[in-house]
């Protein structure tokens, strides 16, 4: 572990920000609880992201089961292939992700992309070691490794169910059900917070590679041939983009705005475009370090076969760059296998504006002639001539007509088939929606806005350690103290501790120890503002207000001490205008 990651571990221990889960009987690798500072700060990056992605968005928002039924993951594909590879050392059983044993010993950046047998050839080429016992892992199988977690629903053996390993399955599946909420308008977007859950092989960096945490996910259905982004909205936001070509030539990071990365093809989808240019304010908003952010976009061989282009928001922690969000295309793959495996309709209904008329194919088989020839199949026959009808009209054109049932060809004249083309009139057509995914891992997020707010300065001489988070961000807005408790101090400061709760401001009190102290304690949680009551309030009704990052102090009236701390912490005032 880097000196960074080493201090942020301390601080996030100390401090109640985060640690490992039930150390009393030894942990587990993988699990984190979030501390009373840690669990608001997390609570707060989940609302600023709810209001932005899904208010200010006129989105939708649900909340799924964390466990669902395996017919819905053997649908989506999760079942099959949501696999990483692991390798076994033969000394000391330890299991390790072999892919990232590759990237940490060579200057591989995408072993991920490989195969099995490639990684285990790269590990024998490198001499590459157990990190746990030194053995040499050359020879030693890679093998895919199923990343979900299993379980039964109900009593007894019951049924198979897992616990979801994202949270996208649980608004894919419910598809129909929201597109009736949404009154079948398209576009629209359902979004979801909540947890998460993977068997990582081998858990590490803190929060961010855990086996359970939480996403905050939207999903987006569009007409792929009609709609189109509000991209007035976000052209001018400038975008680090570190595209694929610049991966594999040797390139860097470029500054382009949304418009600029549009009309040169850089971003080659628009609604992905759109949303890293919504995204990017607000990665700074909840302080994230912009000079140490970039959007990556995924190699060929790193993309999901259903992605046409993916771009990870990737922030730079503890000497790496590490994905913090996926933005990518998932087209209709999601709808269509739901569709497939349930015998659902996934579609929404488009109403044309006016009806149009429109030539159509149409099969009436004649069953005198295909019950003889063809028997039993006969049924299946008819059905086949109608689905090759509707998909390749042409095929008729001549004297006979193949079709496949079951692995076996049957050719049917055409003149049996009753092939015709007809005009009917048509008041609309079923779309199925394409889906454009912002997925944020919520954990990964908080774990950089606190490596990228870790500041120390001097403060009259002494080195001070405090955490610059904004203000709408921090768990807790004003720390509360009385100078000494006595002469009747600490029961005025309890009345404005009490008055600021009242006005729903998060407020920590403290009369433990020197003033000095006390500043420095709220500063290492990053609380922006303090208040102390002192010999002075007594007289004149006012307090010393002081902010953070400057140390500055000033003097603020009791009265409307509430509404001025509430406008310093959503930002419509200024500590220096005070």
């Amino acid at each position: 572990m880097t000196e960074e990651g080493a201090r942020l571990s301390e601080l996030a221990k100390r401090r109640g920000f985060f640690f490992r889960t039930a150390a009393a009987y030894g942990g587990v690798a993988g699990f984190y609880t979030y501390g009373p500072q840690g669990a608001t700060l997390k609570d707060n990056v989940e609302a600023a992201w709810r209001d932005r992605f899904v208010t200010r968005e006129g989105h939708m928002e649900v909340s799924s089961p964390d466990v669902m039924p395996e017919a819905v993951f053997e649908a989506s594909g999760h079942l099959d292939g949501f696999d990483d590879m692991l390798v076994d050392c033969p000394e000391c059983g330890a299991s390790h992700r072999a892919d990232h044993l590759v990237e940490d010993a060579t200057d591989v950046a995408d072993a991920e992309s490989m195969s099995p047998q490639a990684v285990g050839e790269l590990i024998a080429e490198h001499d590459i070691a157990c990190p746990a016992c030194g053995v040499a892992l050359a020879g030693e199988p890679v093998e895919e490794f199923n990343l979900m977690f299993e379980t039964t629903i109900g009593p007894g053996s019951g049924s198979a169910g897992y616990l979801r390993p994202e949270t996208a399955q649980g608004i894919f599946v419910e598809f129909p059900q929201l597109a009736e909420y949404a009154r079948n308008q398209l576009p629209f977007g359902v979004a979801q917070i909540g947890d998460a859950y993977r068997n990582e092989i081998s858990p590490r960096k803190g929060l961010v590679r855990v086996r359970a945490f939480t996403q905050a996910e939207l999903e987006h259905f569009v007409d792929p041939e009609e709609d189109e982004p509000p991209i007035e909205r976000v052209a001018d936001v400038t975008l680090p983009l570190y595209s694929a070509q610049a991966q594999q030539h040797g390139g860097e990071v470029r500054e382009l705005t949304v418009g600029e990365a549009i009309e040169e093809g850089v971003v080659a989808n628009d609604w992905i475009a759109y949303y890293l240019g919504v995204a990017t304010p607000w990665y700074e908003r909840i302080g994230v370090d912009m000079d140490r952010f970039r959007y990556r976009q995924h190699l060929p061989g790193e993309l999901a076969h259903y992605a046409a282009d993916c771009w990870d928001a990737e922030t730079e922690v503890d000497g790496d760059w590490i994905e913090a969000t996926g933005f990518a295309t998932r087209a209709d793959y999601d709808l269509a296998k739901h569709a497939e495996h349930s015998g659902e309709d996934y579609s929404v209904f488009k109403q044309y504006d006016e009806p149009i008329a429109v030539e159509r194919p149409t099969v009436d088989p004649d069953m005198s002639v295909l019950g003889p020839e063809f028997g039993g199949a006969a049924g299946e026959v008819a059905d086949a001539l109608r689905s090759l009808a509707e998909r390749d009209p042409d095929a008729f054109d001549g004297q006979e007509v193949t079709v496949e049932v079951d692995d076996t060809a049957h050719t049917v004249p055409v003149e049996a088939t009753g092939f015709g083309i007809e005009e009917v009139t048509e008041s609309g057509e079923h779309v199925r929606p394409h889906v454009i995914e912002p997925s944020f891992g919520v954990g990964r997020l908080v774990y950089t806005v606190l490596a990228h707010c870790y500041e120390t300065d001097l403060v009259d001489g002494d080195e001070r350690t405090y955490l610059a988070l904004p203000p709408e961000i921090a768990p807790t807005t004003v720390g509360v103290f009385p100078l000494m408790d006595k002469d009747g101090l600490g029961e005025r400061a309890r009345d404005v501790e009490r008055e600021l709760r009242a006005a729903g401001l998060a407020v920590a009190y403290d009369d433990s120890g020197a003033i000095g102290r006390r500043y420095r304690r709220q500063d290492e949680v990053g609380t922006p503002f303090c208040v102390t009551v002192d010999y002075d309030t007594l007289d004149d009704h006012t307090v010393t207000v002081r902010d953070r990052d400057s140390t500055d102090q000033k003097r603020v009236a009791i009265e409307g001490l509430p509404g001025t701390l509430r406008s310093l912490r959503d930002g419509d005032l200024a500590f220096a205008d005070l």
